[in-house]
C-alpha cells in the first residue's frame, strides 16, 4: 500500500470526523444523522428477504406433499409451518421498519422480496437463471440504491399529537375525500357492472393500501416511542389508527384474492408493487409531509430510482410461467352411474372439478 493511498484515506476520514468524533465512517455526520433510517431500512431489506425465504419454503412444503403417495394435509407439515413462522417474522419486521424510516423508503423495498425469491427459487428449487432475471434484479438493485441515497430524511419520532395534526391537516382531507370518491366509482363498476379487470381490482387494492401504511406507521411509531418510555398509547388516535389498520388490511386481502383468483400470479406481483408503491409514497407525502424540505435534485433521483425499481420488477416478472401442481384426469369411466370413458381435466384456476354431463348428454355425445 503506498502513501498516496494512505494519505488520500487519512484525509477521506478526517474529513467525517468531528474533533470530539471516534473514528471510522461510522462516526460521520452522515451516520449519525441517518443511523434511525439506516437501520429501518435494513430491517425493511432483511425482513422482505425472509418473505421471500418464506414462501419459497411453503412452496417446497407443497410439493413435497404432492409427491407423497399417502396425501395429508399441508398444515400438518412442519416444513409449512417453517415457512408461516419465517413469514409472520417477516411481517413484524416490516412494521416495525416503518417506526424508523420514512414510508416513502420502506415501501419501495418489497423489491427485495421479488429479487430474493428469484434467486432462491434458483439456488434451492433449481430453477433456470435467466437472463431476464440478471437484468431485472440489476436495475432493481440499481434502483433501490438510489431510493436509499436520495430519500428524505425526516425526524422519526412521531408522537400521537403529531398524528392528530396530520389527521386533520387540508391535504389530507382533501386526499381523503379525492381517494373516497374514486374507491366508490371502481367499486360501483365493480358490484353493479361486473367489471373485474385487473386494473380496477389493484387499484382498489392500492387506494386501500394508502390508509394501511399510514396506520402502520403510526401505530409502529407510537409504540416504539413508548416502548423508549414516552406513553403513547393512552391517547384515543392510538386505536383509531389500529381500527383503521385492520379495517383496511382485510379489504385489501379480499381484492387481492379476489385478482388471485382470477389472474395469473405473474401478471398481479409487478401491478401490485408498482400500484402499492405509488400509492404508499403519495400518502407519505401528502400526510406526514415526507418531501417538504427535499431539494429538486433529490427528489428526481428518488423517482428516477423507484422507476429502474419498476422496470426490474416488470422484467423479472416478464413471460415467467406459472408452474401447477401435476395432478392426475378422472376417469370417467370407473365413476358410479356414468357411461362416459372421457376424461376431465380439472381446472387449474379452481379448487372444483367441474360437473359431470347428464345421463342423456352423455348418451347423445357417445351415438
Amino acid at each position: 500500500m503506498g502513501i498516496l493511498p494512505i494519505l488520500e484515506w487519512v484525509s477521506w476520514n478526517a474529513s467525517f470526523e468531528g474533533s470530539d468524533a471516534g473514528s471510522g465512517p461510522l462516526s460521520s455526520p452522515w451516520y449519525s444523522t441517518h443511523k434511525t433510517q439506516l437501520f429501518g431500512v435494513l430491517l425493511a431489506a432483511a425482513s422482505n428477504f425472509l418473505i421471500s425465504v418464506s414462501l419459497n419454503i411453503q412452496k417446497c412444503a407443497h410439493l413435497r406433499l404432492a409427491c407423497q403417495t399417502e396425501l395429508k394435509p399441508y398444515y400438518k407439515s412442519k416444513l409449512w409451518w417453517c415457512g408461516i413462522t419465517l413469514l409472520g417474522l417477516g411481517d413484524v419486521g416490516n412494521f416495525t421498519a416503518y417506526g424508523f424510516a420514512p414510508i416513502a423508503l420502506v415501501a419501495p423495498l418489497g423489491c427485495v422480496s421479488v429479487i430474493g425469491s428469484a434467486l432462491i427459487s434458483v439456488l434451492f428449487l433449481k430453477k433456470t437463471m435467466r437472463a431476464a432475471d440478471i437484468l431485472g434484479g440489476t436495475l432493481t438493485v440499481t434502483g433501490t440504491y438510489l431510493l436509499v441515497t436520495f430519500a428524505p430524511n425526516v425526524p422519526q419520532e412521531l408522537t400521537a399529537r403529531g398524528v392528530q395534526n396530520y389527521l386533520v391537516s387540508w391535504p389530507f382531507l382533501l386526499y381523503s375525500i379525492l381517494e373516497i370518491i374514486i374507491f366508490c366509482i371502481l367499486l360501483y363498476f365493480y358490484k353493479r357492472k361486473a367489471v373485474k379487470h385487473i386494473m380496477v381490482l389493484l387499484m382498489m387494492v392500492a387506494l386501500l393500501a394508502s390508509l394501511t401504511v399510514i396506520a402502520v406507521k403510526a401505530v409502529a411509531s407510537m409504540i416504539i416511542l413508548s416502548v423508549k418510555g414516552k406513553m403513547q398509547l393512552t391517547y384515543p388516535v392510538f386505536y383509531i389508527m389500529i381500527v383503521l389498520m385492520a379495517t383496511s388490511c382485510a379489504f385489501q386481502v379480499k381484492f387481492l384474492n379476489q385478482a388471485m383468483h382470477l389472474y395469473e400470479v405473474t401478471a398481479i406481483v409487478p401491478i401490485n408493487f408498482v400500484f402499492f408503491t405509488t400509492s404508499a409514497i403519495i400518502s407519505g407525502v401528502i400526510f406526514y409531509q415526507e418531501f417538504q424540505s427535499a431539494a429538486l435534485l433529490s427528489v428526481f433521483m428518488f423517482l428516477f430510482g423507484c422507476l429502474l425499481s419498476f422496470l426490474g420488477v416488470f422484467v423479472i416478472a416478464r413471460n415467467k410461467k406459472e408452474e401447477h401442481l401435476q395432478i392426475p384426469f378422472i376417469d370417467c369411466g370407473h365413476i358410479p352411474g356414468q357411461k362416459l370413458t372421457s376424461k376431465i381435466q380439472p381446472d387449474s384456476h379452481s379448487s372444483r372439478y367441474g360437473t359431470l354431463n347428464n345421463e342423456d348428454d352423455s348418451v347423445k355425445s357417445q351415438s
